[in-house]
């Protein structure tokens, strides 16, 4: 009832850091600003409003209502928690033009970025909560539908660039004490949520659909830290869990727990905007199943050290090339930052994984190998420990796929561009110290490859 106060409380422990933050108020009932869930009012200057008028009054509670709410971009204000109900639906504008971007950046594949419909920037203590579902209709930005659009505003090609920043669906830039809890998250025109030099970040229980258009990914942790991601059912287009720096300040402490998660390019990955360090990652008891891009890609290829990182407990089904771990030269700069000299990788853990792979006719790579570690002939891999791995391949192989293993330092790092490998299990090269213990292979039909190569 709307005479009825509300208590929201969202609790961080991390490491070295806790903190407590508790709102008992009346809530902020976006439909008391002149908001309408009829699914044609586009109501983003009465979310908006409900959003200030709340952190005005030092917090509260953002209510959103059974119903369908349009909306363009909204801002997120210290102290202020969006809770949306059993049965409301916020969904994102098809129009463009409702949207604004946020410290706007040009991503690895030289795509501009930094719209988004829930933002937030340089705040603190906020959240998102409840039962509600938010929906970014990624769709609206298809280039067909972005001409139809164009079309019915009347712009024809005077607004350049008519839609090509595709919103992100949440975007949190310089900002701290945020917790994700309960909701759906979905559809978003490219990643579902970011975290761009943000902290303390609680993520429980979410479930991401993410399809409707590319570069769709989950959660990208970028230049971020003290972070927990558990209990999340996550089935993305493109990279599910997505460890990156996109500036050269470091990601670390993140923590993931009891995740399911489905890919079609990579489900857990570090990578590949790599210009600042990640380290303290510790991601376990994860299942993941029906991913074409790889299950565990740990890349450093624009100067990012990785170190003291730990997988352990993850069940893959029907993952193509469930371990790719590559150092590379690319050295890609984002932001305007200085270029970095070429990272490293050192101290990587992976233990106690049971995979078996796609069967080749839904694989990129045929006949498809379980293991690719590379790094480059001047630069190599430090320490990686692989223990109690049990992978379950295809096979069918035979000598005359084998090709040359092309070194590619400077390329974009995906196993696919590596062609056919020369083992089915593992290739590892250029690896300084690589500790295996209990490494085993199945194959469902034979293979005439060996079942590993390791060279120095």
């Amino acid at each position: 009832m709307i005479n009825q106060a509300v208590k929201i409380l969202v609790v961080f422990f991390f490491s070295g850091y806790s903190a407590l933050y508790a709102v008992t108020k009346l809530p902020f009932y976006i439909t008391s600003y002149g908001a309408k869930g009829d699914s044609l009012t586009v109501n983003t200057i009465y979310i908006q409003k409900a959003i200030d008028e709340c952190a005005a009054q030092g917090g509260g509670v953002v209510t959103i209502p059974k119903g369908i709410f349009i909306s363009g971009t909204i801002l997120l204000k210290d102290n202020v928690v969006l809770n949306l109900v059993k049965g409301a639906k916020l969904v994102g504008s098809d129009n463009p033009l409702d949207y604004q971007s946020i410290d706007t950046f040009v991503d690895a594949v030289k795509q501009a970025r930094g719209t988004c419909l829930i933002g937030a920037l340089n705040v603190k203590n906020i959240g998102i909560t409840g039962q509600g579902i938010i929906d970014g209709n990624g769709q609206a930005f298809l280039a067909t539908q972005l001409k139809k659009k164009k079309v019915q505003l009347g712009i024809g090609d005077s607004v350049k660039d008519f839609g090509a920043n595709r919103p992100f669906l949440l975007r949190f830039v310089k900002s701290s004490n945020i917790s994700l809890r309960d909701i759906t998250i979905r559809e978003a025109a490219a990643w579902a949520c970011h975290f761009y030099q943000s902290s303390t970040i609680k993520i429980d229980g979410l479930t991401v659909f993410n399809h409707a258009n590319k570069n769709n990914d989950g959660f990208d942790l970028d230049s971020s830290h003290d972070i927990e991601i558990k209990n999340c059912n996550i089935n993305t287009g493109d990279d599910s869990i997505c460890i990156k720096a996109t500036s050269s300040l470091p990601t670390y402490n993140v923590k993931v727990r009891n995740c399911i998660i489905s890919s079609h390019w990579g489900a857990l990955k570090l990578g590949t905007e790599s210009m600042g360090d990640f380290y303290n990652i510790d991601i376990r008891d994860c299942k993941l199943y029906d991913t074409r891009g790889g299950g565990i890609k740990i890349l450093s290829v624009d100067g990012a050290n990785i170190h003291d990182v730990t997988i352990q407990n993850i069940v893959m089904d029907e993952v193509e090339m469930p371990i790719f771990i590559r150092l590379g030269e690319r050295l890609n700069t984002y932001r305007e930052a200085t270029k970095r000299e070429v990272g490293s990788i050192n101290k990587v853990s992976l233990k106690n994984i049971t995979a078996t792979t796609r069967s080749p006719e839904k694989s990129r790579v045929n006949p498809s190998s379980g293991i690719l570690i590379t790094g480059t002939p001047n630069h190599k891999i430090g320490n990686v420990s692989l223990e109690n791995i049990k992978i379950t391949l295809a096979g069918g192989g035979k000598l005359s796929d084998v090709g040359v293993v092309e070194e590619q330092e400077k390329a974009y790092p995906e196993f696919s561009f590596f062609k056919v490998l020369p083992a089915y299990g593992i290739y590892a090269r250029h690896i300084e110290d690589l500790q295996t213990s209990n490494l085993n292979f199945k194959l469902k039909t034979a293979d005439e490859r060996p079942a590993s190569i390791l060279l120095k």
